[in-house]
């Protein structure tokens, strides 16, 4: 495959390979068969049929719904892997390791073999082989979320079924547990429980905390009229709801709600409905209607609504960075977020764009990471790496042999 490059990226710097050790150092030190050949402690962050590294290990999933074709990129070795075909995939998400591509009858689960672990003051990051997981139920409007321990996946009807992570890792989508009841929107998991939206039939959605079996426990019940997009930051999961957000927080235990209103009447066709976020930043976009972006900073709890041209796709890595949005006119716009104005835009880099804000099939993404912004250009049959630090230069260029129409980050 071609890669067109107007920069390299970094090799892996030493002292982060040293920081990587030092971070779980000292946890088999005391070891009472350290130094016999037949008493090999296991190492801490060890995931067996893996390898560690000491730099994040991104992919890219990417998909044609049209001929089922899809591919991961690598984006450390800049090779493309072939995968199985899966034609009728109508949207692409993923939790950071597997992705799933959304059809009318079903969810097809590809691992990409790139993630990460949390231990909160350090990060381990693994890669391994790409594999076919298998297939979950649930047809058009079914949603899949996922953290280390479980994936539920919630149908249009509002049934949610919750699935162990551990047999997705082993390769099979396992035996789900049913939940009991109905929800509002897609249950998510967090911290160690599961956030639920009850009711919404005719009236206001409540918020619902349940453990892992949907036994509910103590919590804030505040209402969510309206519910539209979700998104699990550090300070915990974000709502839309029809006035703005809810932020669910957990604290040694004890589970909260904190209201963030816009502040002001936002009509339904301009309110935040779909949240992109670079994973592990506190600050979230969404479309405000067709000629502007929400920007929600979570952690000061305030929306700033940043005027645009006509907006296709938009995302930020977060606090100090700029908003990137991808114009109608196929050019990548920088903006200042606390300003409001627009900084740098790039020459046309996507063709054939639809209709802005459309949220169609063919809707270009922009997905971000600590360092870069990936864009694909669906009918260039390419990805745009972007450093978005460096006036939204073109870092890197992918020329594919397929339609990147779906594209996901994994690694992260």
């Amino acid at each position: 495959m071609p890669v067109r490059r107007n920069a390299t990226l970094l090799a892996p710097a030493l002292a982060a390979v040293i920081l990587l050790n030092a971070g779980c150092g000292g946890e088999n030190d005391a070891d009472p068969g350290a130094g016999s050949p037949a008493s090999t402690a296991t190492p801490h962050g060890y995931v067996e049929g893996a390898t560690e590294a000491a730099e994040q290990q991104s992919r890219l999933l990417l998909g044609d719904p049209e001929t089922g074709d899809t591919r991961v990129l690598d984006l450390i070795t800049g090779k493309v892997h072939d995968t199985a075909r899966g034609p009728g995939a109508t949207a692409l998400t993923t939790d950071g390791r597997f992705g799933y591509f959304h059809g009318t009858d079903g969810t097809r689960v590809l691992d990409s073999g790139a993630w990460m672990v949390d231990h909160g003051d350090h990060v381990h990051y693994y890669r391994a082989k790409i594999r076919e997981t298998g297939e979950l139920p649930g047809g058009t409007g079914t949603s899949v979320r996922g953290d280390a321990g479980v994936t539920v996946v919630t149908t249009a009807g509002g049934k949610a079924s919750v699935y162990p992570r551990a047999e997705l890792e082993k390769g099979s989508v396992g035996t789900p547990a049913r939940l009991p009841g109905t929800y509002a929107g897609p249950v998510v998991p967090y911290a160690e429980h599961l956030v639920a939206l009850t009711g919404g039939s005719g009236g206001p959605a409540r918020i619902a905390v349940l453990d892992r079996s949907g036994k509910r426990v103590a919590g804030p019940e505040t209402e969510c009229e309206d519910p539209r997009g979700d998104a699990v930051t550090r300070r915990g999961v974000v709502l839309g709801c029809a006035d703005g957000a809810l932020l669910v927080h957990e604290d040694d235990g004890a589970f909260t709600a904190e209201r963030i209103p816009y502040g002001e009447d936002v009509p339904w066709e301009e309110r935040a409905a779909a949240f992109r976020h670079r994973p592990g930043s506190s600050t979230l976009t969404a479309p405000a209607g067709k000629d502007a972006v929400w920007v929600l900073d979570v952690t000061r709890g305030s929306w700033t609504r940043v005027e645009t041209g006509p907006v296709v796709a938009a995302n930020t890595a977060g606090e100090g960075s700029p908003l990137v949005v991808l114009e109608s006119d196929g050019a990548l716009h920088g903006y200042d977020i606390s300003a409001g104005k627009e900084t740098t835009v790039t020459e046309p880099l996507v063709k054939d764009l639809p209709e802005a804000a459309s949220g169609g099939t063919a809707t270009p993404v922009i997905e971000v990471d600590r360092s870069r912004a990936y864009l694909n250009d669906p009918s260039g049959r390419r990805v745009y790496e972007i450093d978005y630090n460096d006036g939204l230069r073109v870092a890197r260029t992918f020329d594919l042999d397929v339609r990147p129409v779906l594209m996901a980050e994994t690694g992260r």
